[in-house]
C-alpha cells in the first residue's frame, strides 16, 4: 500500500525483534465464510474469494482452514500502532484535524511491488504485539483520539479484530475509519457498516486492469467499483486516492474515466486525491511523479466535474487546500497534515458565497500534525 504518506514510517521493526514480542496464538474463527465438500471452506471476505483447502491459508497468509473451519490467524496482533492526524488517511472532509489511533497487523490481498509498507503488509510470519479491541479502545481514550482507523495493511484482511474493535469503539462515542485497496466482497461492506463511519479507498495507475494484473496481483478491478457503490449505499464517507506512477500508471485518459465514474456512481462532491509515487520496494528504479503529471491530472479530474480534487504527497502544494467549488475562496490551507487556515463559517458554508461545503463532523483543533508512533 502507498498513499498519502500513509505508510507505517518508524513502525517498521526489524524480524527479530517483532519475533520477540508477546504473541497469544489462540485461535479465532473467522467471519464470512461458508463450509464446503471434502472440509474445504470457501472465504467472501475478499473479493478474491478462496477455497481453501483442509490444513492451507487464503491468499492473504491470514486465514487458514484448519478441520473445515477457517481461523483467523492476526487477530488482535497488531504489528504497527500510532496517532495520526486524520488528514494522513487522507481524510480531508471528515472531522478535520481529529487525532486517531491507527492499527494493523500483518498480511494483504495484494502484492504491490510498490508498497511502501512491504515490511509488514509481505510478511509470512504472522506477529506482533497482543492488543486486544478492549486495549486498542482505551490506548485512544488515554491519548485523546477521536476514532480508530485501520490502516497502514489492509484492514479487509484483519476483518474481525477490525469488526469487534469498531463495536467497541461506537460504544464509547468514538468514529471508525478504514484505509482500503476497496478489493473487499458487498457481504463485508454490509457487515461492517453498522460501525464503519469512513473509508479511504486507494486506488493505483487509475484504475487500469493492466497495471493491477502487472503490478498488484489483483485479476480484476471490478469488485473495488461494486464496494465502493455497497458503501455509498450504506452511506459511509467516502473519499478516494489514486497513485499515479510514472510511464506504468500515469494515463490521463484512465485518469479522467475514474473521475467521470466517481462523479457519476459516489457523487461529484467526493474528494478525489491524486498521489504522488516515490520509488519503494520492488520499484527503486522509478522515479516519483513529476509534479507537472500531477497537475495535469488535477486539471483532468476537475474538468470531469468532481468539486473537491487534491494533490498529495507533495506538501505546500496549492492543491492541498480546498476552495469554494461555487466562488473558488480559499476555505482551508493546509501543509501536508497540517490545517494552516480555517476559513469557513460555524454551519460549514464559504464566507463568501454562502456555498455549502460537503465536511463531515466539525473542526477539532487537536494541534496535532504529526505522527506518533506506540509501537
Amino acid at each position: 500500500m502507498q498513499h498519502q504518506t500513509e505508510n507505517a514510517y518508524n513502525l517498521k521493526i526489524n524480524s527479530h525483534n517483532r519475533r520477540n514480542r508477546v504473541n497469544k496464538m489462540s485461535l479465532h474463527e473467522a467471519m464470512l465464510y461458508e463450509k464446503a465438500d471434502n472440509k474445504k471452506v470457501k472465504c467472501f471476505l475478499c473479493a478474491r474469494r478462496c477455497l481453501i483447502s483442509d490444513g492451507a491459508t487464503g491468499f492473504c497468509l491470514v486465514r487458514k482452514n484448519q478441520g473445515g473451519t477457517l481461523f483467523s490467524l492476526n487477530y488482535a496482533k497488531a504489528i504497527s500502532a500510532g496517532l495520526d492526524p486524520i488528514e494522513k488517511k487522507p481524510l480531508s472532509h471528515f472531522n478535520p484535524g481529529a487525532l486517531v489511533m491507527s492499527i494493523a497487523t500483518t498480511g494483504c490481498n495484494f502484492r504491490c511491488q510498490f508498497c511502501d509498507n512491504w515490511m509488514i503488509s509481505q510478511e509470512k510470519d504472522i506477529t506482533g504485539k497482543y492488543f486486544p479491541p478492549e486495549e486498542v479502545v482505551k490506548a485512544a481514550a488515554d491519548n485523546g483520539c477521536l476514532g480508530v482507523s485501520y490502516t497502514y495493511t489492509e484492514p479487509t484482511i484483519f476483518f474481525e479484530y477490525a469488526y469487534d474493535t469498531a463495536k467497541l469503539a461506537r460504544q464509547v462515542g468514538f468514529f471508525n475509519t478504514f484505509v482500503t485497496n476497496g478489493y473487499m466482497t458487498p457481504e463485508a461492506v454490509k457487515t461492517i457498516a453498522p460501525y464503519l463511519d469512513a473509508a479511504t479507498v486507494d486506488f493505483k495507475g487509475g484504475g487500469d486492469p493492466d497495471f493491477y494484473k502487472t503490478y498488484s496481483a489483483v485479476p480484476s478491478v471490478e469488485p473495488i467499483f461494486q464496494a465502493l457503490k455497497e458503501m455509498r449505499r450504506n452511506e459511509i464517507h467516502i473519499e478516494i486516492t489514486n497513485l499515479i506512477v510514472p510511464k506504468s500508471g500515469d494515463s490521463l485518459e484512465r485518469i479522467e474515466q475514474l473521475a467521470t465514474w466517481i462523479k457519476d456512481n459516489i457523487g461529484k462532491e467526493t474528494p478525489f486525491h491524486l498521489l504522488r509515487f516515490h520509488p519503494d520496494y520492488q520499484l527503486t528504479t522509478i522515479p516519483a511523479t513529476p509534479i507537472e503529471t500531477l497537475e495535469k491530472a488535477y486539471a483532468v479530474a476537475k474538468a470531469a466535474g468532481l468539486s473537491y480534487v487534491y494533490v498529495g504527497n507533495v506538501p505546500g502544494h496549492p492543491a492541498e487546500n480546498t476552495y469554494c467549488p461555487n466562488c473558488n475562496e480559499l476555505l482551508i490551507k493546509r501543509y501536508s497534515f497540517e490545517i494552516a487556515r480555517w476559513n469557513l463559517t460555524k454551519d460549514i458554508r464559504c464566507p463568501v458565497c454562502g456555498h455549502e461545503i460537503p465536511i463531515k463532523g466539525k473542526l477539532h483543533p487537536s494541534g496535532s500534525k504529526y505522527p506518533y508512533a506506540l509501537f
